[in-house]
């Protein structure tokens, strides 16, 4: 949930990462860090799990500056993807403003995707939201990967099988790269923002 501080004139609200193990959430989260460095309130912290992390670090989006006269402050979380970390991501999740979804482009990667979607719906259902409510941007990652020669989903097919019913804004995506990632992170905050605005009506105070 979005904290205000209307007489500092400073709104901080709390994007998360969600997506399956092993899917570029942290690497998204390190590129930023890398790209906007001056731009960062704190360090990176990373919190490791057997096999996944969890990120978290505070973030002051560029481009954005004050929207009515507020700053506007982001912090941005990971969440572990795989199974075993339920309990975490589900208290991760918690209190989230925005989120972005980060689906593996490799096609054996196929499934894990589709069933951590239906997990981001049933931990959002679990706190009393609806997936198709809550600002969501959609990220096709690993794009990179089919100039490899690795056997990679098409944009079509990852649209069909995730966005179909959605219908979020999407980006393709190569979090080492860093292609599409300053877009994807500009899409959530701009749509975080907008959700804010409706539901709280801030900007007028």
């Amino acid at each position: 949930m979005a904290v205000f501080n209307m007489q500092q004139r400073v709104i901080e609200c709390k994007i998360v990462y969600y997506g399956p193990g092993r899917c570029g959430k942290t690497t998204n989260l390190e590129t930023i860090h890398k790209l906007f460095r001056k731009h960062m309130k704190g360090e990176l912290v990373s919190i490791d799990t057997q096999g996944d992390r969890t990120l978290f670090f505070d973030f002051l989006p560029m481009g954005l500056g004050k929207i009515h006269g507020c700053d506007v402050r982001v912090q941005l979380f990971t969440v572990p993807g795989q199974p075993q970390y339920a309990s975490t991501r589900k208290l991760v999740l918690k209190g989230a403003d925005g989120l972005v979804f980060v689906a593996d482009s490799l096609t054996v990667r196929r499934e894990k995707n589709m069933l951590s979607l239906k997990d981001l719906h049933e931990n959002l259902k679990s706190y009393g939201l609806n997936i198709a409510r809550v600002p969501l941007v959609m990220q096709y990652n690993k794009r990179d990967l089919a100039r490899e020669g690795l056997p990679v989903m098409s944009i079509a097919q990852m649209e069909r099988d995730l966005n179909r019913q959605l219908k979020v804004p999407s980006f393709a995506a190569s979090a080492v790269t860093g292609e599409g990632v300053g877009k994807t992170l500009k899409a959530c905050i701009e749509s975080t923002l907008r959700h804010l605005q409706k539901e709280l009506d801030w900007a007028k105070k």
